[in-house]
C-alpha cells in the first residue's frame, strides 16, 4: 500500500493517476474511516472523484511549503525563523535530539546519509504582557505588549532527502483528511446514540404517563404532559432521521467521507503568517528599529487547529548524544 501511495505523491504534477493507484487510495480511505463502507454498492464510484480531488489538494498544499531550512547550530543565529521558534541553538538541538520520530529515524538504515529532512511543527501562542519600551531617550515601564512564543515542537516524517520527506508529508496530510472525516463520523455516532437514548426515554415516559400520571402537581393535567412529551419525542426522532437512522448509518458515513475529501482544500490549508518581532519575541511595528520580519508557514484545519509548519534539514552529527537509561536516571537523581 505504501509503495502505491509513494507513486501517487511522487508525481511531479497533479493527476491524471493510474486507476490502480486511485483504487489503492480508495481502499486507504475505507480503512482509515469505516471499513463497513465496503458493503455498500457503488462505494468506489462515490469515492473516486472526491479521492482524486483530495490527492490534488494535498499535492498542491505540500508543494507550497518552502524548501527545507538548514537547522544547525551556526544557522540558528543567521535565520530569524529558527531564532524565533527556539530560545537558543542548544535548546533547538536538544528538542531535535529528544524527538521520538527523529530517534526512530536515527536508529534506521536511512540515517546513514547523516542528514534528516522533516517537517517541524509548533504551536504559536500570543499573550498580553507588561514590559519596558524605549521611546527616544526615555524608557517607559509597564507598557502593554504582545509576546509570541512557540511550544509543543514536533518533527514529522523524517527522511534522508527532500523528495522523500515531502512525499511522506503528503501522505501524512492525506491521512489527516481521513482523521477529520473519522472525527465527524464519531461525532455523528455520538449524537445518534444520544438521540436514540433520548427517544427511548421519552417513549418510556409517554407510556408510563398513558398508564398513570407521573406528576404530583395536580394543577397540570396528564393530557397536557402527554402532548408535550409527544411533541418532544417527535422533534427528537426528526433530528435522529436527519443524521441518518440506523439503517442509513453507513450511507450517512459515506456522505461524510465524500464531503470531507471533495472539500479537502477547505479542510486543510496553508497560510503564511508574517510577524515583526524583536529579539525577545515581542511584537513590534514593522518600522521599529528592533523589528525582525519573520514569515512562517502555518497549517490550519477545519476543526480550528493551527500549527506552524517549517521544513528543516538537520545534520545528525550535530545533535547531542542520546542518554542511556542509567545516565538519565543518575542526572535526575543527582
Amino acid at each position: 500500500m505504501f509503495s502505491l501511495f509513494k507513486s501517487i505523491f511522487g508525481a511531479e504534477k497533479t493527476g491524471p493517476y493510474p486507476e490502480s493507484l486511485i483504487e489503492a487510495a480508495i481502499q486507504r480511505v475505507i480503512d482509515g474511516t469505516d471499513s463497513r463502507l465496503r458493503t455498500l454498492p457503488g462505494y468506489r464510484r462515490a469515492l473516486r472523484d472526491p479521492v482524486i480531488q483530495a490527492i490534488d489538494a494535498v499535492v498542491a498544499l505540500v508543494d507550497r511549503l518552502p524548501p527545507p531550512v538548514a537547522a544547525n547550530r551556526d544557522d540558528y543565529s543567521t535565520d530569524v525563523r529558527l531564532s524565533s521558534l527556539f530560545a537558543s541553538a542548544g535548546r533547538m538541538l536538544d528538542v531535535f535530539a529528544g524527538d521520538d520520530a527523529l530517534r526512530e529515524f536515527r536508529d534506521s538504515p536511512a540515517s546513514a546519509s547523516g542528514r534528516a529532512v522533516a517537517l517541524l511543527t509548533a504551536q504559536r501562542i500570543e499573550k498580553q504582557v507588561r514590559g519596558m519600551q524605549l521611546e527616544g531617550d526615555m524608557v517607559r515601564r509597564d507598557v502593554a505588549q504582545v509576546a509570541v512564543s512557540f511550544s509543543d515542537h514536533y518533527l514529522l516524517a523524517p527522511a534522508p532527502s527532500d523528495a522523500q520527506a515531502y512525499r511522506q508529508i503528503k501522505r501524512r496530510a492525506f491521512d489527516h483528511l481521513l482523521s477529520l472525516g473519522l472525527s465527524r463520523i464519531d461525532a455523528a455516532e455520538s449524537e445518534r446514540a444520544d438521540l436514540s437514548a433520548q427517544c427511548a426515554l421519552l417513549r418510556r415516559k409517554l407510556k408510563a404517563l398513558q398508564l398513570g400520571s407521573l406528576d404530583f402537581d395536580a394543577s397540570r393535567p396528564a393530557g397536557h404532559q402527554a402532548t408535550a412529551l409527544q411533541a418532544e419525542l417527535d422533534e427528537t426522532e426528526s433530528r435522529l432521521v436527519a443524521i441518518g437512522a440506523d439503517e442509513r448509518t453507513l450511507h450517512a458515513h459515506l456522505d461524510i467521507v465524500v464531503e470531507v475529501l471533495a472539500d479537502a482544500d477547505r479542510q486543510l490549508w496553508l497560510d503564511d503568517v508574517e510577524l515583526h518581532l524583536d529579539g525577545m519575541n515581542i511584537r513590534r511595528e514593522p518600522q521599529h528599529d528592533s523589528a525582525r520580519r519573520i514569515c512562517l508557514p502555518e497549517l490550519h484545519n477545519a476543526r480550528g487547529r493551527r500549527l506552524v509548519a517549517l521544513p528543516v534539514s538537520i545534520a545528525l552529527d550535530e545533535l547531542p548524544p542520546r542518554d542511556d537509561f542509567f545516565t538519565a536516571a543518575q542526572r535526575y537523581l543527582g
